[in-house]
């Protein structure tokens, strides 16, 4: 799989933001990057979210006005109201944030992940439309040649090499399985 051949954290989301397919240093990275996760409801909710974005308020008003925008005049969607309904019950920020109202083109921006163990990784994000289907995106993350995210990112990628590879999901549908896979 493309996936497991870059040396960056890479992983493929739906437009509902579920992760089908991640590399092994994506996961390392986060296991909020994990296949079976999905990334809007795992950021409103989980604890461990806001400790691995020290940027949470910035990250999630922006997640939310880029969801707006992709979403366009698309509200017909009953995944899509589900998921919106989902995460106003479960979180009073994301309910404030809907409220706004704001939209935002997504692209390539700059953040920070505090891992447990490297510590504070300065990474850009960028985001590739996977050809050929039904809006599939492959997130990437990368730091600057040379930094010190760069040497934080190569010693966790040293690690989860020698990590064991959990054997990914086959429940996936076959639509997505094929695309993640070529």
């Amino acid at each position: 799989m493309l996936l497991d051949t870059l040396n960056v954290p890479a992983f493929v989301v739906n437009r509902y933001r579920d992760v089908l397919a991640a590399n092994p240093l994506a996961v390392a990275l986060s296991p909020l990057m994990a296949p079976g996760t999905n990334r809007l409801i795992a950021l409103f909710t989980d604890p461990l979210a806001a400790d691995y974005h020290p940027d949470w308020e910035q990250n999630t008003a922006g997640v939310v006005a880029q969801l707006r925008a992709e979403v366009g005049t698309d509200t017909d969607d009953e995944r899509f109201q589900a998921l919106v309904g989902e995460l106003s019950l479960k979180s009073e920020r994301f309910r404030r944030l809907w409220a706004r109202h704001e939209v935002r083109r997504a692209g390539s921006d700059a953040g920070v992940i505090r891992h447990p163990q490297v510590g504070d990784l300065c990474l850009r994000r960028e985001k590739y439309a996977v050809v050929g289907t039904d809006g599939l995106l492959m997130v990437v993350h990368h730091a600057e040649p040379g930094s010190v995210s760069a040497q934080r990112l190569a010693l966790l990628a040293s690690w989860a090499a020698s990590e064991p590879r959990p054997q990914q999901a086959t429940e996936r549908p076959q639509e997505h399985r094929d695309a993640t896979q070529q």
